[in-house]
């Protein structure tokens, strides 16, 4: 496992410092413990059973791409590695907590539309977010950086997206932890998908959604597109992509771009999906379709025929009776290892 200290070892600061706090009460009730003396019996022994129940949340369309909120338990059917599963819990249009982490491309590339993005992003969160929601914010380009830790505090969210800024590769005022060059670099996306899943994201429970707002190109980081991807699952994250591409700079620049196939399967295999940005003011059409999802999505929650805890992979698959609809849902899921 890739710790947040090998990649970053400035980047997450905050995450560390609650962590730190977490060890200590630790340590604190351990201590308490041993003080005991003697300690009565138990005067039975305790059977521990451990059930996994898998959640996946749900958006259902019909062919015109309307979304379908009133759907029932029955009208869904899942599979889990093509073996029928029963859905034992189901709620419509969830009122679940949700945990959003903003992602935002701060590398060169992003110079032309930034601005636009720091904008519709605190709108949307003042759209979707409520008391009991939290939100954090990250900027990635040379490194990873967290600039507003968890809250529901819609002043700081804004403050920390007001705080993204063209890194240029890292050449600012603070040294970035990987070698400079005139050249633009460096776009750390990978990087920041698996320190967002798996130091921020793992332990919280609820509906947890990343929203990347980048044009897909990755380069320098230390993680591949796939160790990403399954920090992201394993933590049960919801990938959002806004695929803001400036083309005008990569054909100046000389570059290619292939960025559209890795938001792709970051989006699609985690249940949620890639919105294009090609004029400025697509950026609030795109937010406001994703708020539009998160309040029409089902949950289907359902135990697996198959109860080994190895760890593996095991593929989803969603469907409705009516064949006219189409279900936007995750592919896949890690089972619990023991």
């Amino acid at each position: 496992m890739i710790s947040v200290r090998e990649l970053y070892p400035r980047a997450f600061r905050t995450v560390l410092s609650r962590l730190a706090l977490v060890g200590c009460v630790v340590v604190i009730t351990a201590q308490a413990v041993g003080q005991e003396q003697n300690p009565p019996p138990s005067p039975t022994s305790t059977l521990k059973i451990s059930i996994n129940v898998v959640n996946v949340y749900a958006v259902v369309r019909d062919k015109k791409r309307h979304l379908i909120p009133n759907l029932n338990k029955d009208d869904f059917m899942l599979e889990e590695e093509k073996q029928p599963q029963t859905v034992l819990y189901f709620s419509r249009e969830t009122d679940t907590p949700l945990t959003l982490g903003m992602l935002v491309d701060t590398s060169p590339s992003q110079q032309r539309v930034l601005s636009l993005e720091r904008e519709e992003g605190a709108a949307f969160l003042r759209q979707v977010l409520r008391p009991k929601d939290l939100a954090f914010v990250i900027h990635f380009d040379a490194e990873v950086e967290l600039l507003q830790d968890f809250t529901a505090d819609l002043h700081l969210l804004a403050h920390a997206l007001d705080e993204t800024q063209i890194n240029g590769g890292g050449r600012g005022p603070l040294p970035g932890p990987f070698p400079t060059s005139d050249a633009p670099c460096c776009t750390d996306l990978y990087d920041a998908v698996y320190l967002a899943s798996n130091e921020l994201m793992k332990n919280e429970i609820g509906r947890k959604v990343l929203i990347l707002l980048t044009d897909g190109e990755d380069e320098g980081s230390k993680v591949k597109l796939d160790t990403a991807l399954a920090a992201a699952q394993r933590s049960d994250v919801i990938i959002y992509s806004i695929d803001i591409s400036d083309r005008m700079f990569y054909r100046t620049a000389g570059m290619g771009y292939s960025g559209d196939s890795v938001l792709k399967k970051l989006s699609e295999e985690t249940g949620g999906r890639v919105i294009h940005v090609g004029r400025p003011g697509d950026t609030a059409t795109a937010f406001q379709q994703i708020a539009e999802e998160l309040r029409t999505q089902y949950l289907l929650g359902y135990t697996s025929t198959n109860d080994k805890r190895d760890g593996s992979f095991r593929r989803i698959h969603v469907q409705v009776r009516n064949e006219d609809y189409r279900v936007q849902a995750r592919r896949g899921y890690y089972s619990p290892l023991d």
